[in-house]
């Protein structure tokens, strides 16, 4: 008889804030749990935004900021169901940085939410979960 191993010994939860990606972390914890998963939570500040609002370096400071308090809300989430996690804040290409934390971590999975943080966003970038569908390194799992 043959079977198939699904055993998710890493999970990549990448996060930007959004109801999405907190329902994305609530899967990843359910399913961290069942598995025994290491869980990775990753915020990518997309430095590639083109605003003249302000100038560059105050906004990556704030995207900075956002990313710290973002990870360290997950980070407490996943603490008070006694799950430790590894946490990452890259700078670059959302996409990009996150299938490279995957291959260099070697996830087994990688769970999103199906929206991000705002239309304006998801204009400029395309959809992060439509892009990772077509290139993800590993399974994904996208929570709507």
């Amino acid at each position: 008889m043959n079977t198939v191993n699904t055993s998710f010994k890493k999970i990549l939860v990448p996060l930007d804030g959004s109801k999405y990606s907190e329902k994305a972390l609530q899967r990843a914890s359910e399913i961290g749990i069942t598995f025994d998963s290491k869980i990775i939570l990753l915020y990518v500040v997309e430095k590639s935004l083109p605003l003249n609002l302000l100038d560059r370096k105050e906004y990556l400071e704030i995207l900075h900021k956002f990313g710290d308090k973002t990870l360290k809300k997950a980070s407490d989430f996943l603490l008070k169901k006694e799950i430790n996690a590894k946490i990452l804040l890259k700078e670059g290409n959302i996409v990009t940085e996150i299938e490279k934390i995957a291959k260099k971590e070697k996830c087994d999975l990688i769970i999103v939410g199906n929206k991000g943080l705002g239309s304006v966003t998801r204009l400029l970038l395309g959809s992060v979960s439509n892009k990772l569908a077509q290139s993800s390194p590993c399974s994904l799992l996208i929570v709507k």
